[in-house]
């Protein structure tokens, strides 16, 4: 494993992070804000509990997985785009590293900026509400499991995109309406019975169940079944972007 050229890949992505930390950890915050000001006051003086967690405290791990989720995508996304769209990509693969190098590269840098956001947005929710996470471990486990799958998913996104709208197009139509729709603001219990059953084919409720089950103990569904479909999507995942390399695709023409 050349450990210096995932380094560089590594470091110059964190590079352009840190150059615009200012608009990428200010807005975090201030939508972490307005939620709580929308969600946790207007709404939550409404419903007072949810599984027995007040509502304002029910919503963290929601909002977490939604900014992890949508962060990750687009970071690894447009991380790997650039370079095919300035041309410096026939570098990269011209270079002695290795597709699973370029890999951990990119997405490690992609993950680790995703996994940063979640936790500011952890840290801003301790702003609001009494914080009481009840299996750290597990939590942090998910954390890194979420932000590396979706990494993943961003970086083949961004292979197959050849324009920029493209890079927004499943981030925004696909995966932040599932989020919106998979349990970030309710149990899904709440449901009629009809809608519950269309949840459950909805594969971001397994996320969102598993990450609230280890704030609060109390999941939608089977813990299990969650870790199941998280560690299933990222190996297909895994599982795309070895195709991609092994046939060019998008990297060669």
């Amino acid at each position: 494993m050349n450990w210096h050229a995932i380094r560089a890949i590594y470091g110059f992505e964190m590079a352009r992070f840190w150059r615009t930390s200012m608009q990428s950890i200010l807005a975090p915050v201030i939508s972490t804000s307005l939620y709580f000001v929308v969600f946790g006051a207007a709404i939550g003086s409404r419903v007072s509990a949810v599984d027995g967690v007040p509502y304002g405290l029910f919503i963290v791990p929601g909002l977490m997985m939604l900014a992890l989720l949508t962060q990750s995508i687009s970071n690894a996304s447009f991380g790997i785009y650039f370079p095919r769209f300035a041309g410096t990509i026939y570098e990269i693969l011209s270079a002695p590293i290795s597709p699973a190098e370029v890999v951990v590269g990119y997405v490690g840098a992609a993950a680790s900026k995703s996994i940063l956001i979640g936790l500011i947005i952890l840290a801003t929710s301790a702003l609001f509400v009494p914080l009481h996470i009840e299996h750290p471990v597990w939590m942090v486990a998910f954390l890194l499991l979420t932000a590396i799958t979706f990494s993943l998913f961003g970086f083949v996104i961004g292979l197959w995109a050849d324009g920029f709208e493209k890079l927004q197009l499943v981030p925004l139509l696909i995966v932040t309406p599932l989020t919106f729709l998979g349990g970030s603001f309710y149990a899904i219990e709440m449901l009629p019975p009809f809608w519950r059953a269309v949840s459950l084919f909805n594969p971001v409720v397994y996320l969102i169940s598993a990450f609230r089950w280890a704030f609060f103990g109390k999941a939608d569904v089977s813990l299990g079944l969650s870790v199941a479909m998280t560690c299933l999507f990222l190996a297909l995942c895994l599982g795309l972007v070895t195709y991609i390399f092994r046939t060019g695709y998008r990297l060669k023409s």
